[in-house]
């Protein structure tokens, strides 16, 4: 009888696994990207996906943020769960597993199938507690709104500008506990979660009280909570850009240089050029950073809004 021969997606893992229990690679050090994968072992890039994918769900590697993909803390792969009686599970538990199927592999990996895998049940089950996959979000949503409290009033900041920078701050913490949060809802259509309204009481009873009309309440609130969001996108994103082209953020801006040489060299942007030329490091995009700097501008405009007598 012939030998029987792994997939190569499996030969794969196991070289990995291999290099992981052996310490050549640590906790927290990225691993071989989809396309690095590809290139070394001579396989597709849907082959390299797979692999990935498997050392995920042993639970030896995991999604970092704006990092890739790295070697998850705990060094020993999780054992697979044996199948539970459906009667033990609730949906509570269903929307913890989604929550941490989501943080360590992103929104687009999110299903009902792949939970009930991560649960250990059959995969019809979690339709028992939870309609949909739409409904699930929702639920994942409204239960990470809700993980960070604020202090009660005798304990809170005083000051319109303290509570809202501790506001921000908190909403900031939230999303990069949860990259995903930020693609779930819209300014236009905002998500009516209990957990969320949370925020959004801290941030209008912070500004209320100082003479301002409803619709400019609001409007501040929103525009907090709008940067908070808008950067917290790109968390997100830039490991869904990352898994999809093999690229770290830095080796992207490497593969730019002659595009930003040649744009800087053509006169037609001297400012850009004088800009650029003066970073003589480079420019690493820091989103704490920029996080933080906007918000320091942001509420000082709001302060000539809230303090200004003559405001609308």
């Amino acid at each position: 009888m012939a030998a029987k021969i792994d997939p190569p997606y499996l030969r794969i893992v196991a070289e990995i696994r291999r290099r992981i229990a052996e310490g050549e690679l640590a906790p927290g050090d990225r691993v071989p990207s989809t396309r690095q994968i590809a290139r070394e072992w001579e396989v597709a890039p849907a082959t390299a996906t797979k692999a990935l994918a498997t050392l995920r769900q042993e639970g030896l590697v995991e999604a970092e943020p704006r990092v890739g993909t790295v070697v998850a803390a705990a060094r020993t792969a999780r054992r697979r769960m044996a199948p539970e009686p459906d009667h033990e599970l609730t949906r509570d538990r269903i929307v913890r597993a989604a929550v941490a199927l989501a943080d360590a592999e992103g929104l687009a990996a999110l299903s009902m199938r792949g939970v009930a895998a991560r649960l250990g049940v059959a995969a019809m089950s979690p339709y028992r507690y939870v309609t949909s996959k739409d409904d699930l979000v929702l639920l994942m949503a409204d239960a990470v709104y809700g993980e960070p409290a604020y202090p009660p009033a005798a304990d809170a900041p005083e000051g319109w500008r303290a509570r809202l920078e501790l506001g921000a701050h908190t909403l900031w913490a939230l999303h990069r506990r949860h990259p995903w949060l930020a693609h779930i809802g819209s300014l236009g259509r905002p998500l009516m979660l209990p957990n969320l309204m949370v925020h959004a009481e801290w941030a209008l009873s912070a500004l209320d009280g100082h003479g301002l009309g409803a619709e400019t309440l609001m409007n501040l609130h929103v525009l907090v909570y709008a940067h908070v969001q808008g950067l917290a996108i790109h968390l997100e994103r830039e490991a869904q850009a990352e898994a999809a082209t093999g690229l770290s953020e830095d080796d992207w801006m490497d593969r730019q240089t002659p595009a930003l040489e040649a744009l800087a060299a053509s006169g037609a942007f001297p400012t850009f050029a004088k800009v650029t030329g003066a970073l003589r490091d480079g420019y690493d995009l820091k989103l704490d950073a920029l996080f933080e700097l906007g918000l320091t501008a942001m509420l000082d405009g709001l302060a000539r809004v809230v303090e200004d007598p003559a405001r609308g």
